[in-house]
């Protein structure tokens, strides 16, 4: 099993939903990175479970950092952090055990793993595991501030409801950032929350689709065939259970249109290279062009659902029918915005250190 993403900047997750801890491991930070606890904290709270529209499950998530920090601020030596789990009903897994979840990863992990996972609660598959992530993607996002980067996640879809798509991309990730529910326009908030609640009621769930931002980030970084800076976000992004789809800029959209429509042309406006348009999402050729990057992706539906479902059970081998009881989101399209954030930032940092060295993050341009 492996554990591990990044090239210079590494992160290693460990821990299941059901165990005592779980936690990372971060290497290749560098030093003096000040480390701010308030920071790490509200970003954990963005992803924690927040009324009837999610998880009963909720966790304190309170956090240690047992090496890598002194006196607030980062040592270069690997940082680890953990996070205790203390809300846990195993009990509502022993009932089901050898039935395969639909859409869950309980038998291709049997077959892999040959019977010794942990299943409760999914395991080491769980959602519950992007929980470090989050503490380490707050620690990343406030170092790429401090070097004028900035990340943001917001809502573009969820069942008909539809948010609009980033504009001005600084001021709507800052504008974000004051937000709990991850909109652009406000308006359509109560009406994706209603889109929510009638799956629920229906014992059901419903996806969606984010779009993510990252504003300043210099031309040049990335590479142009395996570890572009497409390549290397998906790797990452796509290591979230949830996500189904990445597209970059207008995606698939290029697909419906002529050169001439999306084509983005270049100016220079106060001696700095810009594109009028950002249809190719700050990409060209793998390597950044200077504007935001920005990239959608799609979220699948919470597996879990109340409804009964034909599975089998994979330790008797026959057909079987389950209904999935326990504590589950009916839709993660918020809880994810923040993993995406952190995800982004880890990616990032590590595209940006590969490119410009280990000091980068602490010293900037």
């Amino acid at each position: 099993m492996k554990n591990t993403f990044g090239l210079n900047l590494s992160v290693t997750l460990f821990g299941e939903s059901h165990g005592e801890q779980i936690g990372a491991v971060v290497d290749g930070l560098a030093p003096g990175l000040v480390v701010d606890q308030e920071s790490i904290k509200r970003e954990l709270a963005r992803r924690r479970p927040s009324g009837e529209t999610e998880t009963a499950r909720v966790e304190q998530d309170d956090f240690k950092i047992i090496s890598g920090v002194f006196e607030g601020k980062t040592t270069g030596s690997p940082l680890c952090i953990i996070i205790p789990n203390e809300n846990t009903k195993s009990q509502d897994y022993k009932k089901t055990y050898g039935l395969a979840r639909p859409s869950h990863a309980d038998y291709s992990a049997f077959c892999k793993y040959h019977g010794f996972e942990d299943y409760r609660g999914g395991g080491h598959f769980s959602g519950r595991i992007t929980a470090p992530l989050v503490a380490v993607g707050a620690i990343l996002q406030d170092a790429l501030k401090n070097i004028g980067i900035y990340i943001g996640t917001h809502i573009l879809a969820c069942g008909s409801q539809e948010d609009r798509a980033f504009n001005n991309v600084y001021e709507d990730i800052i504008e974000l950032s004051k937000k709990s529910f991850p909109v652009l326009d406000s308006a359509i908030e109560q009406n994706i929350i209603t889109e929510i609640t009638q799956a629920k009621n229906d014992q059901d769930s419903i996806g969606g689709k984010t779009q993510t931002a990252v504003f300043g980030l210099p031309a040049g970084v990335g590479e142009p065939w395996f570890d572009s800076i497409e390549s290397v976000i998906s790797h990452a992004v796509f290591s979230i259970g949830g996500i189904k789809g990445v597209e970059f800029g207008l995606g698939f959209d290029f697909s419906k249109k002529r050169g001439s429509e999306c084509n983005d042309s270049f100016e220079v406006i106060n001696h700095k290279v810009y594109t009028k348009t950002n249809n190719n999402g700050g990409v060209n050729g793998g390597i950044t062009n200077g504007m935001p990057i920005v990239f959608n992706c799609a979220v699948k539906p919470t597996p879990s659902i109340s409804q009964p479902q034909q599975t089998v059970d994979f330790i008797n081998n026959v057909n079987e029918q389950i209904t999935i009881k326990g504590r589950h989101d009916p839709a993660i399209i918020r809880r994810i915005c923040p993993v995406l954030n952190s995800i982004t930032a880890i990616a990032v940092s590590d595209l940006l250190i590969t490119r410009f060295g280990t000091d980068f993050l602490s010293k900037g341009f």
